[in-house]
């Protein structure tokens, strides 16, 4: 099973914002990850569109845009045409999930649903069919360099189990905590994507961290 990995730029220098992209262009990386927060869905604000408008603009690699806000459907398109390739919305955030997951295939975007870490895989069975990824949420979003949920490791075995029955094709992302223990425990329990933020842009050489964590 191929790996990927998704540096989040919310742990980069953005004093040197574009010099850290470059970095990522010129890395083994597969995504750059995108966390936008409202302050509503989540306690804490990040950033938004100009962002995402900016590091498209010197980006190699496609973007992968979560979005931990409310009500979702009203800035699908707009992160759309920002240049997202991956849009991710929160279950728990959507009220009717399959219209928001139309809406972002619609707008020529592959679909992504996130997961908190109190929420079951069991919550997708009637989705997971239509959905190009499924992120889980290894800590409580709002925050980087939160401690690792021990738990995600279950969950996504068991979202394993349900993506190759139904959706073989369907990408596993981790977000929280991933280092190389932690990495190398998700990925063999079969998780496709990980997202690393302070444990890539803290390191001495991030490009080489971004190398390592594939190959763990």
């Amino acid at each position: 099973m191929k790996r990927f990995i998704a540096p989040s730029i919310l742990s980069a220098n953005f004093n040197c914002l574009e010099k850290d992209i470059e970095m990522i262009n010129q890395s083994d990386a597969d995504f750059i990850h995108f966390d936008v927060m409202d302050g509503v869905f989540v306690p804490n604000i990040s950033f938004g569109l100009p962002v995402i408008e900016h590091v498209n603009r010197i980006a190699q690699k496609p973007l992968d845009v979560h979005l931990m806000i409310v009500n979702p459907d009203h800035f699908i398109n707009p992160f759309a045409e920002a240049g997202a390739s991956i849009l991710t919305v929160h279950y728990e955030a959507c009220a009717h999930l399959h219209r928001t997951i139309q809406q972002i295939k619609k707008a020529g975007v592959k679909a992504s649903v996130c997961l908190n870490p109190h929420t079951s895989v069991v919550a997708l069975e009637n989705i997971i069919g239509d959905l190009d990824m499924v992120l889980l949420m290894s800590v409580n979003p709002g925050f980087g360099g939160q401690k690792f949920i021990e738990n995600t490791y279950k969950k996504v075995a068991q979202l394993r189990a349900l993506i190759d029955k139904q959706n073989p094709e369907c990408l596993i992302e981790v977000d929280g905590g991933v280092n190389y223990d932690t990495g190398k425990r998700l990925f063999d329990a079969g998780a496709n994507v990980l997202v690393a933020g302070s444990f890539v842009f803290q390191s001495g050489n991030p490009a080489e961290t971004i190398r390592n964590l594939k190959t763990i």
